[in-house]
């Protein structure tokens, strides 16, 4: 913990694309220092997955009662259901001095980018489309014609990657988990960041000397 403010983390790519096992395996590693901020989504829960660690899995009424209360930091409707940033703790977590993780669809993203547009955008792309149809298919949960829906979805998302601050090509998970890590380092690297404590350093320093 510091007491410089974390950076917001937003990790976010088209269905099927993987940022749900790039994520896990980011957290899976020793000594992550991330806090991650589980969405909250309508979407019935998929084997393996843990209500609260994965999503926290609600009713369509439970999310539109969140959605009234302002409690959401962003929400989006995908392919019939709900998806959305449970608003409380996230600021908290921030001033705390811990980095927030987010992991989003593309429409919560760009809602995200709207309110706090001073967190790091990362685009998780598929090698190919192909490889993404295959990925979704492999699934075994959708229909044929939820996964035609599903990969007309992905193109358009994939055409706003533009919007993001990097693109990381999720090739194979370890080569993608190396990439997001270095992107956050580097942020935390950054001049505007690090000033202000080598600043107090000086000042310390002739203080000191005074």
């Amino acid at each position: 913990m510091t007491n410089q403010r974390g950076l917001l983390i937003v990790l976010s790519g088209p269905s099927g694309v993987g940022k749900g096992t790039v994520r896990a395996a980011i957290f899976n590693e020793k000594d992550v220092d991330y806090v991650y901020s589980v969405s909250a989504t309508t979407r019935n829960m998929r084997e393996g997955e843990v209500d609260g660690k994965d999503y926290y899995f609600v009713s369509h009424e439970e999310f539109e009662q969140l959605i009234e209360d302002d409690q959401l930091l962003e929400y989006a409707e995908y392919v019939g259901n709900y998806y959305g940033t449970p608003l409380n703790k996230i600021n908290e977590t921030l001033e705390a001095g811990y980095d927030v993780f987010l992991e989003i669809e593309v429409q919560g993203a760009l809602k995200v980018r709207e309110r706090m547009p001073e967190g790091i955008f990362i685009f998780l792309a598929p090698p190919n489309l192909s490889e993404l149809e295959d990925r979704i298919v492999n699934r075994g949960t959708d229909s044929h014609g939820v996964i035609m829906e599903r990969m007309q979805k992905a193109v358009e998302e994939i055409e706003m990657m533009q919007h993001y601050d990097y693109v990381v090509v999720n090739d194979e998970v370890p080569n993608a988990v190396k990439k997001v890590n270095a992107i956050i380092e580097s942020e935390h690297l950054k001049v505007d960041r690090v000033v202000d404590k080598i600043q107090a350093q000086i000042h310390e320093y002739f203080q000191e000397g005074a």
